[in-house]
């Protein structure tokens, strides 16, 4: 199909309209897009708070097993606030949690008190059943153990009377239908129901792994707890890179960005400055994936960016060289660009594909910083095929339809190279 000869002028200007919205942002009455200035970044960069939770009403110093609830609970609600930067210390001797976590975007009067207030109370855990009606609370669970069934692990849940009264109940009318089971507004699990539960035990089955049985055990547990956590001590942190280690770091990434672009447009001429747009395109969505959900930039998170980056380059060149491969071999430009691309895509989709999947599993079993590296590279790999592929070759199609644009030496081919 043959692409419209104007149609990359309108993605240029598109591409451009997104550079300035994540650099920017956008705050237009109901239209509220975070730019880059309200990135949320990590205790290394940009520094945090330092607080010492205990229990509120407890006459006696916690165990060991509910103050790790406690724990599970605090990483639970961090990650549905993409605080991915954090550090969760336990004091089993003086019955305390200690957590370490950076400042929200666009914070400037660093209040400790405020900052802490984000974490919010001990979080609740609920059974609901399809409509989202509550049918049993936390507060009716006595624990949650990890058992084998047939060398199987499974989720073994011990409620008390009133609890097992209630499940009894909401068991028997929902067969064949699933309970979920939330940490606060998080869902954690969602079992079927195969049949009416009495006796005040509930076995939750399917489970992959010992794993993943365990984690979920605990999550259970700490929505059970005995008592609330508050907030006795906090301080301030100061970034553990340096006050200016966010400054070296973007001037070095835009040294690094123009050095990679005139590298490009030298040797691959057309074909590099389409590159170039395309890298343009992906750095500030990559961005905009950060601002918006408020995801915490750590510098891991950095590496991530870096290395999709690369990996985008890569691309780049792999398809500028197929192209003038064809074209050395005296193809038609039209010819070249489509076979360029095509034998380009399966190396392309090989090298991102499998680092997608690694950083999905980092995601899934990763925890902190690990989950902001996981995340950046996920969305540029993403981006590489969205970018570096599509979006790029929707721009060399148009470019190449212009008169002004069909000089095979316009994409990197010497005149030596043509047959």
């Amino acid at each position: 199909m043959r692409t419209n000869k104007h149609v990359y002028i309108l993605i240029i200007f598109l591409i451009i309209g997104i550079v300035l919205t994540a650099i920017f942002g956008i705050s237009a009455g109901p239209v509220q897009i975070k730019g880059m200035k309200d990135i949320r970044f990590g205790i290394d960069i940009r520094g945090g708070v330092e607080a010492v939770f205990e229990p509120s009403n407890l006459d006696r110093v916690p165990t060991a097993s509910e103050l790790e609830s406690a724990r599970v609970i605090m990483e639970t609600r961090m990650d549905a606030q993409n605080i991915l930067d954090r550090e969760i210390t336990v004091d089993n001797n003086n019955g305390q949690i200690i957590v370490r976590f950076p400042w929200k975007s666009g914070e400037t009067d660093f209040n400790p008190q405020a900052a802490i207030a984000e974490l919010g109370e001990t979080a609740k855990l609920t059974f609901r059943d399809p409509e989202g009606n509550i049918i049993v609370e936390g507060k009716d669970v006595k624990e949650s153990v990890v058992q084998l069934d047939d060398g199987k692990p499974v989720v073994t849940l011990v409620f008390n009377s009133e609890g097992a009264e209630l499940f009894a109940d909401a068991t028997e009318r929902l067969i064949n239908q699933r309970i979920s089971i939330y940490m606060d507004e998080t869902l954690i699990s969602a079992p079927s129901v195969t049949q009416k539960i009495t006796g005040g035990n509930a076995v939750i089955t399917n489970m992959q792994s010992t794993e993943e049985a365990k984690a979920l055990s605990d999550k259970i547990n700490s929505g059970a707890l005995p008592f609330s956590l508050v907030s006795k001590n906090h301080s301030t942190i100061s970034p553990t890179l340096g006050s200016g280690a966010l400054d070296v770091m973007i001037k070095a990434g835009l040294i690094a960005f123009v050095f990679v672009c005139l590298f490009m447009l030298f040797y691959y001429k057309l074909l590099g400055l389409v590159a170039c747009f395309a890298l343009l395109l992906q750095v500030s969505v990559q961005m905009l994936a950060l601002s918006i959900p408020q995801v915490t930039l750590t510098l891991t998170g950095i590496a991530g960016i870096i290395l999709s980056i690369g990996m985008g380059v890569d691309a780049n060149v792999i398809i500028s060289e197929r192209i003038r491969e064809e074209l050395a071999a005296n193809k038609s430009l039209g010819y070249s660009i489509n076979t360029g691309y095509h034998k380009a895509f399966s190396a392309v989709f090989d090298g991102n594909i499998t680092t997608i999947a690694a950083a999905v599993i980092m995601m899934i079993f990763g925890t902190g910083s690990m989950l902001s590296f996981g995340y950046t590279l996920m969305v540029g790999c993403i981006l590489n095929f969205v970018s570096g592929v599509t979006v790029s070759r929707i721009i060399t199609k148009s470019l190449s339809s212009n008169d002004l644009f069909m000089k095979k030496s316009l994409y990197g081919l010497k005149v030596k190279e043509a047959k």
